[in-house]
């Protein structure tokens, strides 16, 4: 049987506390998402904010492999039709191939909370359906806090079923809203619903959207599987509102690996634990090092015992390889961790080291050196390639820097500071010492470095730095705690990640910037 895999971080996810992306940031994810196989990807609800607006203009000009956007929203509102509802349009108008809208299943919210009767709330749910089904290829129905209504009033809940079934959804998605449900509830109300649909439609599907609130959402998703459910929404690491939502990271191994069952992302589960990685470090959040499948941790080593026996059979002490989903064995205080990861890299970079090569034990321990200091690569690739083309002997030095001073200058309390950036290097023997101006220290630097180097090398005018995060990481000194700087730049072709860590913001940046243009630079001459 196969299982649809529905991702919605990019609108249930980026409702968790302190969970805040770019719109570059989203296009990034989702491209990572459809480079993984997920089926569907929630984009976001049209219109609601400008950064989701930017997103689904944007993302229509991008040429997805495997993954369709999709466009959230609700049932349209009691007082309008549904050709002259503001959200029904706003749906339309992002032009995705799927649309997914929401209504209310528990008879309280109709009453309490729309403040409509039980036979109106029917109504817009089967009338918002049916004007949207002949605009989009696929049309999916959220049958908000179903299980919650199930439980209080089984005959209306499956009256709402019965509406959408009308207005047209292919899918009908059995909503844990609140995540109160616990696994052992959910076999018997998904046989009741297959059971009642059957009767209805023999082509509508079910669906499952559990929220984490009894830290039950993975095995309610499970059981949904193992009930006859065909789509499962949930979001990477299991970010969302409260307690969080299903956790894909989990529930797609899981999916695979223990129950059998196909999926568009089995061909490409091995990108697992990068994806996760890059939602954690664009949404500049710390990775859970403790997450099953795809945690530093999940597959750390360090008992005496332990270690002895996975050496001998990993199977010992490991439910999966952890290769499967892009993660690695790490025998803590070993040289063994990480050289899985470096030889896939190297190769992915055109770059040949056999495993015996006696380079990859310094090429190892360089990185086990780099990530004690704070360094991260999952966003940041382009740094790491340039360190293992340096110990390799691959890389060339573009410009040597001599120094850098920069200034701010607050003259009016009622104006922005002025920033000055000052530098000096050489290049090919040419020392240059110049200045530039900018909004802020990092933005003077990166203006005052390109001003050095443009002359030597002109290509550098068609890149531009698009994004820049930092994360502390450590709290316990306050404000000399130590950052770590991630830079995102692009030019027309790519764009590539590059990172810094310093207790100085200014140093820290400085390190990524460079990393950003030698990699530019590097990446032209290997043309």
């Amino acid at each position: 049987m196969r299982i649809e895999i529905y991702d919605t971080t990019l609108r249930d996810g980026t409702q968790a506390e302190n969970f805040n992306i770019s719109v570059d940031d989203k296009l990034r994810i989702a491209q990572e998402l459809d480079t993984l196989g997920v089926d569907f990807i929630e984009g976001g609800w049209p219109g609601s904010n400008p950064v989701t607006i930017e997103f689904f203009n944007r993302i229509g000009e991008i040429d997805l492999k495997h993954s369709k956007i999709v466009a959230f929203g609700s049932t349209r509102h009691i007082k309008n039709r549904p050709e002259e509802d503001a959200n029904l349009q706003a749906l339309l108008a992002a032009k995705t191939p799927a649309i997914i809208i929401f209504g209310k299943s528990w008879d309280i919210h109709a009453t309490d909370a729309l403040n409509i009767s039980l036979e109106e709330n029917l109504q817009i749910i089967e009338d918002s359906l049916a004007y949207l089904r002949p605009h989009v290829e696929h049309l999916f129905y959220d049958a908000e806090h179903f299980f919650d209504g199930f439980k209080n009033n089984e005959e209306y809940a499956l009256k709402t079923v019965a509406s959408a079934i009308a207005g047209g959804a292919e899918r009908i998605v059995l909503c844990d809203t609140n995540g109160g449900t616990l696994p052992h509830e959910i076999p018997p109300i998904i046989k009741r619903v297959k059971e009642f649909v059957a009767g209805l439609s023999e082509t509508v599907g079910l669906g499952i959207h559990p929220h984490n609130d009894s830290d039950s959402a993975v095995a309610n998703a499970l059981m949904a599987a193992s009930s006859g459910v065909e789509q499962i929404q949930g979001t990477m690491n299991g970010f969302g509102e409260r307690c969080g939502n299903a956790n894909l990271t989990s529930i797609i191994p899981a999916l695979v690996f223990k129950m059998g069952f196909d999926c568009g992302v089995k061909e490409h589960i091995s990108r697992l634990y990068g994806c996760s990685r890059l939602v954690t470090e664009l949404a500049n959040l710390p990775h859970n090092h403790y997450q099953p499948y795809v945690g530093k941790s999940a597959f750390a080593h360090k008992g005496g015992i332990h270690v002895s026996a996975v050496k001998r059979n990993p199977l010992t002490y490991e439910h999966i390889a952890p290769e499967l989903v892009g993660n690695s064995r790490r025998i803590l205080l070993s040289d063994q961790a990480g050289r899985a990861n470096i030889l896939f890299k190297a190769k992915e970079w055109g770059i040949h080291i056999r495993p015996d090569d006696p380079i990859l034990p310094a090429i190892i321990k360089e990185l086990k050196e780099l990530e004690n200091l704070g360094y991260q690569y999952e966003a940041a690739e382009a740094s790491f390639e340039l360190i293992m083309r340096k110990l390799l002997g691959l890389r060339r030095n573009y410009f040597s820097f001599q120094g850098f001073r920069v200034t701010d200058n607050k003259y009016r309390m009622d104006k922005p500071p002025l920033t000055e950036a000052t530098i000096r290097l050489s290049v090919g023997g040419v020392e240059v010492h110049t200045a530039a101006g900018g909004d802020g220290p990092v933005n003077a630097l990166d203006s005052a470095i390109r001003k050095a180097l443009i002359r030597f090398y002109p290509i550098l005018e068609e890149m531009e730095l698009v994004d820049f995060k930092v994360r502390v990481l450590s709290g316990e000194y306050g404000t000399e705690a130590k950052v770590r700087v991630l830079i995102e730049s692009r030019d027309g072709e790519e764009s590539w990640g590059t990172v810094g860590v310093s207790v100085n913001i200014i140093e820290a940046s400085w390190q990524a910037l460079i990393d950003s243009i030698t990699y530019k630079l590097m990446k032209e001459e290997k043309k």
